[in-house]
């Protein structure tokens, strides 16, 4: 597979259509991916329209990313997708059948995101809950103990490649200690480094081989840190070298208040770091074209693992989708009974 080196973007976009001076950016940009808020999404064909002509800018079947988790965070909402409850609570009302549950959510989830044009989820969301997890995060995930977020995000994992769509392991190397949100504030983590190591960076390990991963905008004292790992040199070589990460890292939204400094700043300093391309959501266009004229084109490293990452696209399984959300509801109502 070879490609025309990619900008070292995931781009979000306007409004529900592509204005002229949008596309002619993309075409010269090249970016890596695509990425769909509520602003973006109005009917079935209107969306199947988008992605098509974002794909069209770049001349090829560029990734077009989006946050379905369910719950709070689900851009996709009836009647143009399944509702959803929140992953923890509906994790609890699965009980002893979250792990099969929770694959057959999200390979429905997949198979409603791929009708429309969009194969990357940003899920499994494997950040380990605690009494103190920041509300904004924590009924987003999968439970309170190592092996159940590990089984789940596995879970998680099969169910979005088996629908065709690209799973993004998130928040690398965790979220789950923060105490504020990120979107707002910088967190700053002051659990003990062997804490973190076995618990929080521990859920990560089994998923090292997932094409793609996101970082989480947090410091982590214990390690001497004092600015967020996503722009920290020595935390992003911790997730390749000691979680073993190969795949295709992302940022999370260099938007985000978490960080300092402009925005092209923000995606110099994480391309510097070691991360591979950064995720810009909800700026305007005058800043997505100031924030590419700073960070350019991939390096020839990162161009390497995006390549590697497109070439495990996974395929749509042929499945009975009504026979999925029949199964699904035996399950749910088996733990209820």
């Amino acid at each position: 597979m070879s490609h025309r080196p990619f900008g070292a973007a995931i781009f979000g976009c306007d409004g529900a259509r592509l204005s002229a001076d949008e596309r002619a950016f993309f075409a010269d940009a090249n970016p890596f991916g695509f990425i769909l808020f509520d602003r973006n999404l109005e009917t079935p064909d209107q969306i199947r329209a988008l992605t098509a002509d974002l794909r069209e800018c770049v001349g090829w079947a560029a990734p077009v990313f989006i946050d379905q988790e369910g719950g709070r965070v689900q851009r996709l909402r009836a009647p143009l997708a399944s509702d959803w409850l929140p992953p923890l609570d509906h994790v609890a009302r699965l009980g002893a059948n979250a792990a099969e549950g929770m694959r057959l959510r999200y390979h429905i989830i997949a198979h409603e995101l791929r009708r429309l044009g969009i194969d990357a989820n940003c899920a499994p969301m494997l950040d380990v809950a605690r009494p103190e997890t920041h509300p904004f995060l924590r009924n987003r995930c999968y439970g309170s103990h190592l092996d159940q977020v590990v089984k789940i995000g596995c879970a998680v994992v099969d169910g979005l490649e088996q629908g065709g769509v690209f799973p993004v392991i998130k928040h690398i190397p965790g979220h789950g200690l923060a105490q504020m949100d990120s979107h707002l504030d910088l967190p700053r983590i002051d659990a003990p480094a062997d804490t973190l190591t076995a618990i929080d960076f521990a859920s990560f390990r089994p998923f090292a081989d997932v094409a793609m991963g996101m970082t989480a905008h947090l410091v982590y004292s214990a390690f001497g840190e004092t600015g967020p790992a996503t722009t920290s040199p020595a935390m992003i070589r911790r997730i390749r070298a000691e979680m073993g990460f190969s795949g295709l890292l992302m940022t999370d939204d260099i938007g985000m208040q978490a960080l300092s400094g402009s925005v092209p700043d923000r995606g110099a300093a994480s391309l510097q770091a070691g991360c591979d391309v950064i995720l810009h959501c909800n700026g305007d266009l005058p800043e997505r074209i100031a924030l590419m004229d700073r960070i350019g084109a991939m390096s020839p490293a990162s161009q390497t693992r995006a390549e590697a990452a497109l070439a495990r696209r996974p395929e749509p399984q042929d499945v009975d989708i009504a026979a999925l959300k029949a199964k699904l509801a035996q399950l749910e109502q088996g733990h209820e009974a």
